[in-house]
């Protein structure tokens, strides 16, 4: 699974096994808060601010509209937003990129696009109150602090290392659980789509 570089690798063993006499099987995970599909806190960019506790449960649930971004091949700027088909009703925006490819390689990727600050502070505007992204950042590789502050700052929930490979572009519902980590910067999280 990849991870973003200095990020804690991924482990998973077994502590306890019945085949070795425990009286029951345990695993051992060691890993990240922001490994495989997880959400950021605002306090992972924002000294101080909220934790993965505080993020609001309904901005997690409801309709969802993943949007089709497979064309481009550079980040997402402002008019580069403006050419995608988000209907204007759209709270939660799911981007496919070309990103949905990198999960096929070994490793880290860093070849990846994201949305640019300005882009984040358009949906903003809009009243996005989640933004999910296809890769390990919502933001283009060594940008991540001002698109991060943008939807931060606001509110706004970020979703990243979605798997949408085989995920059709349109509406769904979407439910999305992160583990409760109280004080966390992030929290790993369950994601799925149902289509409307």
């Amino acid at each position: 699974m990849p991870v973003f570089p200095g990020d804690p690798p991924v482990r998973i063993e077994l502590a306890q096994a019945i085949a070795e006499g425990a009286a029951c099987n345990v695993t051992r995970l060691d890993m990240g808060a922001h490994t495989g599909t997880h959400i950021d806190a605002p306090v992972h960019f924002i000294e101080g601010a909220a934790g993965a506790e505080a993020l609001p449960l309904e901005a997690l649930i409801g309709p969802a509209w993943v949007v089709d971004a497979t064309h481009l091949r550079s980040e997402i700027d402002e008019r580069a937003l403006a050419g995608l088909a988000i209907p204007g009703d759209a709270t939660r925006v799911l981007f496919k990129t070309p990103n949905s490819s990198l999960w096929d390689r070994e490793g880290f990727s860093d070849d990846f696009i994201g949305l640019t600050d300005r882009a984040a502070r358009a949906l903003v505007a809009r009243g996005i109150v989640l933004v999910g992204a296809d890769y390990l950042s919502i933001a283009p590789h060594g940008k991540a602090a001002p698109t991060h502050h943008a939807f931060l700052k606001a509110g706004v929930v970020i979703v990243e290392g979605l798997d949408l490979r085989d995920v059709e572009p349109g509406p769904y519902d979407l439910v999305c659980l992160p583990l409760r980590v109280v004080g966390g910067d992030g929290a790993p999280a369950r994601a799925l789509l149902h289509p409307r």
